[in-house]
């Protein structure tokens, strides 16, 4: 049978980087240990707290005061409104409902962003390393990715001039992620503004992942392209409650932009959902409005573990540590021990009984470093870091 040329783009770009995620839950599942030892589970980014009842609460009366039919491609009123006033705030400057689409999720924000900037042949400026679904969201529109080297050195936050290296006549969008996943790396107004220099230069599109701004850790700065006026006919900005509500699993996200990218991408909206569900919206809605109850807890645990990680673990049996700036990832180079890092760990997982994530899923920037997550207790994360420790001091690749 024959299929369609995205089907092949996409081969391979699933959930292979999810293998040793995959391999850890089938344990769980199956009662299997290592060593004796029960499995922990550092892979994926899932809030470590349940989203809050008032927020399902809220969800639960609008469904059942009959707020089940179709809503319309752009969103409900509501909810515009509400993003509309939370992002005039944030960014000192009038974003009004115009500039604003609703999705399920931020990969589905970022899908229909993307499928409405690119073509077959158009290439896209993105750092490497990157959030793991990204070469994916850049293969389905047929576009070449441009991987820019982000450095250890420097901090991992992408730089104007790495960037300006690549652009050529076929560039078309700069796809930025601030804060960053896997690195924690945060961008500041200068860097956003250097960066906007090239893309009014070249007549380039800027897009800003900004899933985790409410997560950013005490004593950093969080900024937004959309900070900057002059920027505002070419920035797009996508963000979701995924994150800062604890609430992955009510797909709720959005795009702002420019309104007319906005009026053209309507119609893609429509044939893709033709609106996603007003219970959620709404509850999204007073989601908005009220702030999160639970991102400021979130983000100073995370802080605290990453430096529990950097204690426990950096300068010990080679390892070296990357404490984030915000989010809820670690990174930890395991160069010195192995340029394997994938190898590294899904043996780790075997026999010792700890999953992470190989850095090689977020980019070959990383295929010496592990991503652990920040999400589990302390306790665990302590008795991971010994884990992985005394694994790495005696690990023959």
């Amino acid at each position: 049978m024959r299929y369609a040329a995205i089907t092949e783009r996409l081969a391979g770009l699933g959930g292979a980087k999810w293998a040793v995620h995959a391999k850890a839950r089938e344990m769980k599942r199956m009662g299997a240990t290592a060593a004796g030892r029960d499995i922990i589970e550092l892979t994926i980014g899932e809030p470590d707290v349940a989203t809050p009842p008032e927020l399902m609460a809220l969800a639960s009366k609008s469904m059942l005061a009959g707020r089940t039919g179709y809503s319309n491609g752009q969103g409900e009123p509501e909810l515009l409104h509400a993003l509309a006033a939370r992002y005039t705030t944030r960014r000192g400057r009038q974003i009004l409902p115009s500039q604003i689409m609703c999705f399920p999720g931020t990969q589905t924000t970022l899908y229909a962003v993307l499928m409405g900037l690119l073509g077959p042949g158009d290439e896209v400026l993105l750092g490497d390393p990157m959030y793991a679904t990204y070469e994916g969201l850049v293969a389905a529109t047929g576009a070449k990715m441009v991987p820019v080297p982000l450095l250890a050195n420097a901090g991992f936050r992408i730089r104007a001039e790495d960037i300006a290296d690549r652009i050529t006549p076929q560039s078309r969008v700069i796809f930025l992620n601030s804060p960053h996943n896997p690195t924690g790396a945060v961008l500041s107004r200068s860097d956003f503004a250097a960066i906007g220099a090239l893309a009014k230069a070249h007549d380039l599109w800027i897009l800003c992942d900004e899933v985790y701004e409410d997560l950013v850790f005490e004593g950093v700065a969080f900024a937004s392209p959309l900070d900057l006026p002059d920027l505002a006919e070419r920035v797009i900005v996508a963000s979701s409650i995924s994150k800062s509500h604890a609430a992955p699993g009510f797909r709720s996200g959005w795009c702002v932009g420019p309104a007319e990218f906005i009026e053209r991408l309507l119609p893609l909206s429509e044939t893709m959902l033709f609106g996603n569900q007003p219970f959620i919206a709404d509850m999204t809605a007073q989601a908005i409005a009220q702030g999160s109850p639970v991102a400021a807890g979130m983000a100073e645990r995370f802080a605290r573990r990453a430096d529990l990680v950097r204690a426990r673990l950096d300068g010990v049996a080679g390892l070296r540590v990357h404490r984030p700036d915000a989010g809820m990832f670690a990174l930890v180079d395991v160069g010195a021990v192995t340029a394997d890092g994938e190898a590294f760990a899904m043996a780790l997982l075997e026999k010792a009984g700890v999953a992470v994530m190989p850095g090689a899923s977020f980019g070959v920037a990383l295929r010496s470093w592990l991503r652990l997550s920040l999400t589990q207790t302390d306790d665990l994360i302590e008795e991971a870091c010994d884990r992985i420790a005394g694994f790495a001091a005696g690990y023959q690749p």
